[in-house]
């Protein structure tokens, strides 16, 4: 019990320094929180703006406002999936702005407690940010959100949220492996999943060979499942089959990304990897 309470109590340090970190560049954080929301209105406006765009009435008021849910939850799902991607992909990068990455990763602290506590913060982080988000576009758009399951759309999210970390801790690889562009590489991975996982788009929709690869993104499931409860309604019996899934792939990549990250630590201490900036 003791070292179970001191591998919690280890995680919670690195979860308060992301958090003292976000307090001290709090100047970055009403800029990035800014730009969120003006990213996430610009895309719900594509909906409002389809019948002026084509010159006539295309869609009556009631497939607008499907569409206007549509992209909303779209942009907000797909903004909280890539926080807690973000953050945990570039915690080998945050460690080197603060020039404190030879210590932890010399200090006498397990590296699954790093993560956990990486990921925790990522989680808090996240929820954050899009309920912020979220407040601006109820306030903006008038949403019906009547029929929204919103239990069976939390638990989509947090299984979800799974996945999207597994990945992300192998994207944390790259800039350990890569000082001089392995952030801008996770960046291109984070991009790659918003083009094939049906942010703006159903799956279904898509060219080849976009909509294969849709098929392979966990987080095309999320987008659907979470769409079902919170358009459709639809209950915990029915996303039984999409939580499954999440979850299985999440216990499938998370332990994945801690081999890979691993392996890429241990190659990165032996060819002095660690120091370099640049």
């Amino acid at each position: 019990m003791t070292t179970i309470g001191g591998e919690l109590r280890a995680s919670y340090a690195f979860v308060e320094r992301n958090i003292n970190l976000v307090k001290r560049y709090w100047g970055w954080e009403l800029v990035w929180i800014a730009y969120s929301i003006a990213n996430t209105l610009a895309v719900v406006l594509i909906a409002l703006g389809v019948n002026s765009a084509v010159g006539a009435r295309a869609l009556d008021p009631g497939h607008v406002s499907r569409l206007v849910l549509f992209l909303a939850v779209g942009a907000l799902v797909w903004h909280y999936l890539g926080v807690v991607f973000s953050v945990v992909s570039e915690m080998i990068s945050w460690e080197r702005w603060e020039g404190t990455i030879e210590y932890t990763f010399m200090a006498p602290v397990r590296r699954s407690t790093h993560m956990v506590g990486t990921t925790l913060f990522s989680f808090v982080y996240g929820l954050v940010h899009t309920a912020i988000i979220l407040a601006v576009v109820v306030l903006v758009f008038d949403l019906d959100m009547r029929r929204a399951n919103f239990a069976g759309a939390t638990l989509v999210l947090l299984a979800g949220s799974l996945s999207l970390i597994g990945i992300g801790i192998m994207g944390a690889v790259l800039p350990l492996l890569y000082p001089e562009r392995g952030p801008e590489m996770t960046h291109v991975i984070r991009a790659s999943l918003v083009l094939v996982s049906g942010v703006y788009i159903t799956p279904a929709e898509m060219p080849e060979p976009l909509r294969t690869l849709s098929y392979l993104s966990p987080a095309t499931y999320v987008l659907e499942g979470i769409r079902a409860a919170l358009i459709d309604g639809a209950g915990v019996a029915a996303l039984a089959p999409t939580l499954a899934g999440l979850l299985v792939c999440g216990l499938i990549l998370i332990p994945l990304g801690v081999r890979v990250f691993s392996w890429g630590e241990r190659h990165a201490k032996r060819t002095g990897r660690l120091k370099r900036s640049g």
